[in-house]
């Protein structure tokens, strides 16, 4: 693997917005981009696939944006898709790079040699994990125990069944962040909250709350944010908004900060 997995043209593998925000609240979206490296083709898979869900958390990052603008708070984005390789699996799991997602085959991603998968690794993994540890240190040189929140996106729709829920909250051991934030978000009658729905936080399949929230002792959680509510700016706005107001307060109560 002589050739370089980015070329010109290609985006960063990672992107820090608001590095030196003041609040004690670190925000990543692992699956924030749909971009694939140009020198892949497009994996194989067809134009209308590489804009669905099976890319990226549709409306994540642009949710994340609006917290990190709420909060003034750090934000670390993952700069390419899920599908080139998952920064939130463990390497090892057969959804690091899939070979199919929710049906679709990846065919670039079959037979893939040990130097290519490396390759990716070094050029994109590593560095999107580089930079959250970087901004946890730079946090905690300052004094500051961050609260740390992943932020996804999910389906509407999977396998059938219609999801009711407006937000799931996903935690495993650590329930400091994530239990106060599930009552928060539950006050509003009108909003469904899951407690490890869509998905559970205890099945072992995540990479970046375990190894860098869990492994620093930081209260953490991930958000899921159903994707047919955020699937333009009015309803970003909407669902951004009823978050931080549900957040604001539980990360008052763990650290002491108050917003200026």
């Amino acid at each position: 693997m002589s050739e370089p997995l980015l070329q010109p043209g290609d985006p960063d593998p990672v992107r820090v917005v608001n590095p030196d925000g003041r609040a004690p609240l670190l925000l990543v979206c692992d699956h924030a981009s749909d971009a694939i490296p140009r020198c892949l083709g497009g994996l194989g898979v067809g134009p209308r696939e590489l804009v669905t869900h099976i890319a990226y958390d549709i409306g994540a990052a642009a949710v994340a944006e609006g917290l990190s603008a709420a909060f003034d708070a750090p934000l670390v984005t993952a700069g390419f898709s899920r599908l080139v390789i998952d920064c939130n699996r463990v390497l090892d799991a057969p959804t690091s790079i899939p070979p199919v997602s929710d049906a679709v085959p990846i065919p670039g991603n079959r037979d893939l040699a040990p130097a290519a998968r490396t390759q990716r690794v070094a050029a994109l993994f590593t560095p999107y994990h580089r930079a959250i540890d970087a901004r946890l240190d730079a946090m905690a040189a300052r004094g500051a125990s961050p609260c740390f929140l992943a932020v996804h996106s999910c389906t509407p729709v999977f396998s059938g069944f219609r999801r009711p829920w407006h937000f799931g909250v996903l935690w495993n051991r650590d329930g400091r962040l994530a239990e106060p934030l599930i009552a928060e978000l539950a006050r509003d009658g009108m909003v469904c909250v899951g407690d490890n729905q869509p998905y559970s936080g205890r099945d072992g399949h995540g990479y970046t709350l375990p190894t860098h929230a869990e492994a620093r002792g930081l209260p953490h959680a991930t958000v899921e944010i159903r994707q047919d509510l955020i699937g333009d700016a009015a309803g970003v706005a909407r669902w951004t908004r009823r978050l931080a107001e549900a957040l604001a307060p539980v990360v008052a109560a763990l650290t002491g900060w108050r917003a200026a």
